[in-house]
């Protein structure tokens, strides 16, 4: 099997629009999360999410810079955050200008959980209230999950593998994943993987609201309302976004003496079998996801330095999650650090798995533990474990796990290192 590196990384959130301010204020424990202003929300029970702030204000995204004006008209945020994220992790891996050859061996596995959300909902406002030779004749291909990969492939010219993950909040690592078994066995040599989210809609704000799984005890203090693991959480804050990273065939980066921030050595994946929006009351799934990814690296539990947590700020499910992380590590758990910066930027649906896996990488690099935001009363079960809470801590960091658990049961478990 082929060794698989990455070499790029792009990043459009909440907390900013490049790599570098986005993790300089995860560091400085800003929080992304406000007021909703896409849409009058006062009537909802939910109020606050972690918004994409628009161009021209603090952090915020001009999509102006990789996205054409013309697709901006005819798709929904979540390709438009995709497009960009993975023009960012090109040019970060300096590969733009790759030749016709290279491009055959260059692909795309970049996802979503949701998609085109606001843009189903409006046009079939659009069908009931104007008929239907009113609607968009770029209604389907501006929506499609898929089309991230499909519109990055246009635009840079990639004629490899074009892959799309439909996985719930575990696409973004499963894309990962997915695209790293691609160069491993030989389909590809440049992969460009991820994943996307634009949810916050009125639909998507209502819908998870009803499904209890959104906080609605902070809409008065919203940069409060993310608290993974504390007493007080009542829900996730519906972030958006996206993250995608360039995997690149290891002899092939050393050969062009490419920046190379980690290698990707483990991946896990399972499935719970239990219910639709509940974790197994176990953690068994989550548990044999993180075991297969550590048996596939190689490492032993003691090499392992920091974990990005799913953490959603859930009741139930932090908590399954710790149990898992407990029983994985055993006695190991004293050494390693665990943060949620979901605390910082909301929960990115499809797109989380991603971003979390760049903040993984750049844990390694500046060897620092990204910190979880809002933990002053840590739950009982978090006890003995290292949640970093409130700020960031300095510390070894050689090796790291990614997890990302979803609705149906699904799981996705990364294992990178540092070379």
């Amino acid at each position: 099997m082929r060794r698989v590196v990455v070499t790029g990384l792009g990043l459009v959130t909440p907390l900013g629009a490049d790599v570098e301010t986005v993790w300089k204020n995860i560091l400085a424990a800003k929080s992304g999360a406000g007021q909703i202003t896409r849409f009058d929300a006062s009537g909802y029970a939910c109020t606050i999410a972690c918004e994409v702030k628009p161009a021209g204000t603090e952090n915020g995204f001009d999509p102006n810079l990789r996205v054409d004006h013309k697709v901006q008209r005819q798709v929904d945020p979540f390709i438009i955050y995709g497009i960009d994220a993975a023009g960012q992790a090109l040019e970060d891996a300096g590969l733009t200008d790759m030749s016709e050859e290279e491009r055959f061996r260059a692909g795309c596995s970049i996802g979503a959980g949701i998609g085109g959300l606001p843009g189903i909902a409006s046009e079939s406002i659009v069908l009931h209230e104007k008929g239907p030779r009113r609607v968009s004749p770029h209604f389907v291909h501006g929506r499609l999950i898929n089309l991230i990969s499909g519109q990055v492939s246009i635009k840079y010219g990639l004629m490899g593998p074009n892959h799309a993950v439909v996985t719930a909040c575990s696409t973004g690592a499963h894309s990962i994943g997915d695209a790293a078994r691609m160069i491993a066995l030989d389909d590809a040599d440049v992969m460009l993987a991820g994943g996307a989210e634009g949810a916050i809609c009125p639909l998507g704000i209502a819908g998870f609201a009803q499904a209890r799984a959104l906080s609605t005890n902070f809409n008065a203090t919203p940069e409060r309302a993310s608290r993974p693991w504390d007493k007080d959480r009542d829900g996730f804050v519906m972030g958006e976004g996206a993250g995608v990273v360039v995997l690149e065939e290891y002899e092939r980066a050393k050969a062009r003496g490419a920046k190379i921030y980690g290698e990707v050595l483990g991946y896990g994946l399972s499935g719970d079998a239990y219910h639709v929006t509940a974790p197994h009351p176990e953690g068994s799934g989550a548990f044999r996801s993180m075991e297969m990814a550590m048996r596939k690296s190689g490492l032993a539990m003691s090499d392992i330095d920091y974990v990005n947590a799913h953490g959603t700020s859930t009741p139930l499910g932090d908590e399954l999650e710790l149990g898992a992380v407990r029983r994985l590590f055993g006695s190991e758990i004293s050494n390693i650090s665990m943060s949620s910066t979901k605390s910082a930027i909301g929960h990115l649906l499809g797109g989380a798995g991603a971003v979390e896996s760049i903040f993984c990488l750049l844990a390694m690099r500046d060897q620092i533990a990204p910190p979880t935001l809002n933990l002053e009363n840590p739950s009982d079960g978090c006890q003995g474990i290292d949640l970093v809470p409130l700020k960031a801590k300095e510390r070894k960091i050689k090796a790291v796990l990614n997890n990302s658990f979803g609705f149906g049961g699904t799981n996705a478990s990364l294992v990178m290192k540092a070379l």
